[in-house]
């Protein structure tokens, strides 16, 4: 097999990521950063400042922009994403963006929609196709279920490819700062199929700490969301995500990560050590 020959690309503006304080946009940003890269963050605390909900500060933040790394948030499932990532799609377009690299869901129909507005774009563009992060357990929903002891959540015996968010951050990184990654579907996984029983006992063999995963009827799941005071929205989709994308659709593993980095993806072990090591898991609730 030809190995693809790639060289740095020749940035004549900044490297724009949207959800720059994100889990994957902040992890990007900093190696963008480490390696001398214009960047610029966009997220409503920046300036200028980039709202999802308001068009009206997007030109600011996409002038003068070589490339854009487009994370939607809260989800690209949400009915709101198709409309908003067209429209965002159309003024990259007019600013003269030469690159385009989305973030988007596998198995979600709606991302995949999303995916071909910047497809049919007639822009550079990648797409890197992930679902659920390791990081939902350090960083994310999933935290103070791990510290409780008890991952209570509303899934059966379906098993996930995890990736980690260090891992979809280089690929990205590798897509803005390289040729060769235009036109690529990267669907990028973890090495090994998990249930949510293997990752309570992973984190608990790494942590020294006792953590179970505890199965709950969905009604349940959400009303103790909406008695914590969740919002709608993350309701909503972490609903979606359990009924709709978690039902198997997934468990299949793909070679994203070693099509573009050359290497292996991580596994969920090697990450549930590296935080255990942090004495993030050390504490309960």
């Amino acid at each position: 097999m030809t190995q693809t020959v790639r060289q740095p690309i020749e940035h004549t503006g900044p490297v724009l990521v949207l959800g720059g304080t994100g889990k994957t946009g902040r992890r990007i940003v900093s190696r963008l950063k480490r390696r001398g890269i214009e960047t610029r963050i966009g997220s409503r605390s920046a300036s200028p400042a980039f709202d999802w909900q308001d068009p009206d500060g997007w030109d600011a933040t996409l002038k003068g922009a070589y490339s854009v790394y487009i994370s939607y948030t809260p989800d690209l499932a949400v009915p709101a994403a198709k409309e908003a990532i067209l429209e965002l799609v159309h003024r990259a377009k007019a600013h003269g963006v030469k690159h385009l690299v989305l973030l988007s869901g596998r198995g979600e129909p709606d991302a995949q929609a999303c995916e071909r507005f910047v497809q049919e774009s007639g822009i550079d563009w990648t797409i890197v196709r992930a679902s659920w992060f390791n990081q939902n357990f350090s960083e994310g929903e999933f935290l103070q279920l791990v510290l409780s002891g008890n991952i209570t959540l509303p899934v059966g015996h379906v098993r996930e490819p995890f990736i980690d968010a260090d891992d979809i951050a280089d690929v990205a990184v590798a897509a803005l700062t390289e040729t060769g990654h235009a036109g690529e579907v990267y669907e990028v996984t973890g090495p090994r199929l998990m249930t949510f029983e293997d990752v309570a006992q992973d984190i608990a063999n790494a942590s020294g700490r006792p953590v179970k995963f505890v199965r709950i009827p969905s009604e349940d799941f959400l009303q103790g969301l909406r008695q914590a005071g969740a919002p709608d929205d993350q309701i909503w989709l972490l609903d979606y995500l359990f009924t709709n994308v978690l039902d198997g659709r997934n468990a299949h593993l793909t070679d994203g990560v070693q099509r573009a980095l050359g290497r292996p993806s991580k596994d969920f072990s090697e990450f549930a050590r590296e935080m255990a090591a942090t004495g993030l898991w050390r504490n309960a609730a």
